[in-house]
């Protein structure tokens, strides 16, 4: 029989379960719970921009014969499912486009998985607003604690973390919403642990939507699973083949339990300005700026160096890429079509931007090096010109990032920008007011129906 480690602590996924099912609505700070509402503001504007991609149709298209009754909606659409895939739609919708939230130094995004289930929760049995912020801060405090735990190995194992954490959030805040006890909320750990799953070898296809659509789905199953009796392992996270130990590396037991209820993963939440990698972010604010300030014709152009942490070149060292999917990952891409329109929005990730011969033509010019002491939030933008001169711009951090936050006037701004941008004839300001509301509300549900298609 296995034997846990000396260090390995016993008691950590049963006291992690006491936590969750005794903290009260009282509990959550002002400043979580506005962050809380930040996060759900950047969920809805990825879900509306994303809510007609090819792959949500696709889903759309797979799962409609087995869905059940009609419970819940689709954000930015007319349609209805039952909330189990309504869930698993809205979470491909919302990080479709890797224009959701992102926790620093695990780069998940912490929404996707946690939000939709919870509002599809919200659509079949009443819900006040306060309540679901409370369930939201909570699952993403676990998702990102544990992320926390077996990061970096998880990552660099090829493990997508969004996914294979996000269904502890997902489990976790529905479990909280449907009144689990502790023991059934250990239950729903085991359940998640199960289920969790993704792989960083489908990032750039659509296959990537799949595991994050699961994320939110089976956290819903987890939770009522649970509820019904369905029991699990005594040790679903730090068991000698639970989840720390199978998906990561030397996992840090303590980065789940310190601080727990102190100190909130949720106020680290940061918001993209541009729809991709998180890790291109400051090479798109370098190449922004050195076009901002300077003349760059294309044909004067001979080279160009982008340097930055080891993790950039893992995974955005992508000369070749066909489809506006794969440049959202593309480091050569990226540099392209911001030195030449000025801009990185979702139409300069769009198949026709990839195709478009200038752009062609100057990404084979874009060189990336690693550079293994700088951080994983810096680069460095280098431009030799054909008269010899360089053009050089480095970035510390990003904007969007923790020393440079959006607002939330830029967040209502970009749900402005991707409901117009999805088409889905929703009431943009009446759903801003809504999220912004939602601690007053006695029916959460409501938000659904604004942000559908109308």
């Amino acid at each position: 029989m296995s034997t846990l480690p000396s260090s390995q602590p016993t008691r950590l996924s049963r006291n992690l379960a006491e936590f969750l099912t005794t903290a009260r609505l009282d509990d959550l700070p002002s400043a979580v719970q506005h962050e809380a509402k930040r996060s759900l503001l950047n969920y809805f504007a990825t879900a509306l921009g994303g809510c007609r991609d090819s792959a949500v149709e696709h889903a759309l298209k797979v799962v409609s014969p087995f869905a059940g009754a009609r419970q819940a909606r689709i954000i930015g659409r007319k349609e209805q499912l039952d909330a189990l895939n309504a869930a698993f739609l809205n979470a491909i919708s919302a990080n479709v486009f890797d224009f959701d939230d992102t926790h620093p130094g695990t780069v998940i995004h912490p929404s996707a998985p946690v939000a939709p289930a919870l509002f599809a929760l919200a659509e079949t049995r009443r819900l006040g607003g306060r309540e679901l912020l409370q369930a939201f801060a909570l699952g993403v405090e676990v998702e990102c604690r544990i992320g926390n735990a077996v990061s970096p190995g998880h990552y660099a194992r090829g493990w997508h973390i969004t996914s294979t954490c996000g269904v502890f959030g997902s489990a976790v805040a529905v479990g909280k919403c449907i009144g689990l006890t502790s023991e059934q909320m250990l239950w729903a750990l085991g359940a998640a642990s199960a289920q969790a799953g993704g792989l960083i070898e489908t990032l750039g296809t659509m296959a990537k939507s799949l595991s994050v659509g699961n994320a939110a789905r089976n956290g819903i199953v987890a939770a009522f699973a649970a509820q019904s009796g369905l029991t699990g392992p005594e040790m679903p996270l730090e068991g000698p083949r639970g989840f720390a130990h199978v998906f990561g590396t030397n996992p840090d037991f303590s980065r789940i339990s310190a601080g727990l209820g102190e100190q909130w993963e949720a106020q680290r939440n940061t918001y993209k300005p541009y729809p991709c990698g998180i890790v291109l972010h400051s090479v798109l604010d370098a190449c922004l700026s050195l076009r901002k300030d300077n003349e760059l014709p294309v044909e004067r152009i001979e080279s160009i160096v982008v340097r930055g942490h080891p993790l950039l070149g893992q995974r955005t060292n992508r000369p070749d890429v066909t489809t506006g999917r794969e440049a959202q990952v593309s480091a050569q891409h990226s540099v392209a079509v911001a030195l030449l329109t000025g801009a990185a929005g979702l139409e300069q990730y769009s198949d026709a931007a990839v195709r478009d011969p200038a752009v062609l033509a100057l990404r084979r010019k874009v060189e990336v090096r690693d550079d293994a002491t700088m951080t994983i939030e810096a680069a460095e933008v280098s431009i030799t010109l054909r008269d010899g001169r360089i053009l050089k711009r480095v970035v510390e951090q990003a904007r969007g990032g923790e020393k440079q936050p959006l607002t939330d006037a830029d967040l209502e701004a970009k749900l402005r920008d991707l409901a117009a941008f999805g088409k889905s004839g929703c009431d943009a300001a009446a759903l801003i007011d809504a999220v912004w509301s939602l601690d007053s509300s006695s029916d959460a549900g409501q938000v659904m129906r604004l942000a559908s298609a109308q």
